[in-house]
């Protein structure tokens, strides 16, 4: 794999938790990369530990060893902040991760005040406009509070928010895991169309094979904190090589 065509790579990635009962490994030594507009599927079952990978990567959890390059740079916690525009996350509850105090202009609009991303308030609303078009919600949708929409129009916001400061890259952290059957595929299609249309790349985290398989390039598989196998989409389903995998 050339190194020009890799936007990330985790490398001996670690996150201890200390707990009562001693300390819990929930990431142990994690090794991946992910090429430019590729989708990386990384699924096993809860508490394996694949949102903490997820968060590490992130530093919204702080790496107890490891390194995360991205575009080349390694990742700390004195550079994250410059690298918060191109890496976003795509949370798993839109019930949880959006504010019932906000409208959706606002919650779209707050990536877009923070990086200062707009000349006057008319370009502002034309940018949270074609976001929400581009997620396929209505620009009339803006002035509406999160909790007058549905599951999957939610997510929706929640996508259209990840994508206000234009990333190179987003972590989906069981996108849609909290949404009914029906809406999933909409969901994941969604996703699909963003990344032809921009070429952003995906970490796709989530427990259940058939989702993953759908929208992923490749598959890592975790289990109790570790990898234990990557391959494509095809050969992961279809010739699974580990007996947690099979």
């Amino acid at each position: 794999m050339a190194d020009k065509d890799i936007i990330l790579e985790v490398r001996d990635l670690k996150k201890y938790f200390k707990s009562p009962t001693g300390t819990l490994h929930a990431v142990d030594g994690v090794n991946f990369s992910i090429r430019r507009g590729e989708t990386l599927g990384l699924v096993g079952e809860s508490g394996c530990g694949k949102t903490t990978v997820g968060r590490t990567i992130l530093h919204l959890y702080k790496p107890t060893s490891g390194e995360v390059i991205y575009n080349g740079t390694s990742l700390t916690p004195a550079n994250i902040d410059q690298y918060r525009k191109d890496i976003q996350i795509v949370f798993q509850d839109p019930y949880s991760s959006l504010n019932p105090r906000m409208t959706v202009a606002d919650i779209v609009g707050e990536p877009l005040d923070i990086h200062h991303l707009y000349k006057n308030k008319k370009e502002r609303d034309e940018k949270i406009a074609g976001l929400l078009t581009l997620v396929g919600l209505n620009s009339d949708h803006a002035r509406r509070y999160a909790h007058e929409f549905s599951g999957g129009q939610r997510q929706r916001i929640g996508i259209a928010r990840a994508l206000a400061v234009n990333p190179r890259f987003i972590i989906c952290d069981e996108p849609v895991s909290a949404l009914d059957v029906s809406i999933q595929a909409q969901i994941i299609n969604t996703f699909e169309d963003l990344q032809k249309k921009l070429g952003i790349a995906y970490l796709f985290i989530a427990h259940d094979l058939l989702v993953v398989q759908h929208i992923s390039h490749r598959i890592a598989v975790m289990y109790l904190g570790r990898i234990v196998e990557v391959g494509t989409s095809d050969d992961v389903i279809d010739r699974p090589q580990h007996p947690y995998t099979q």
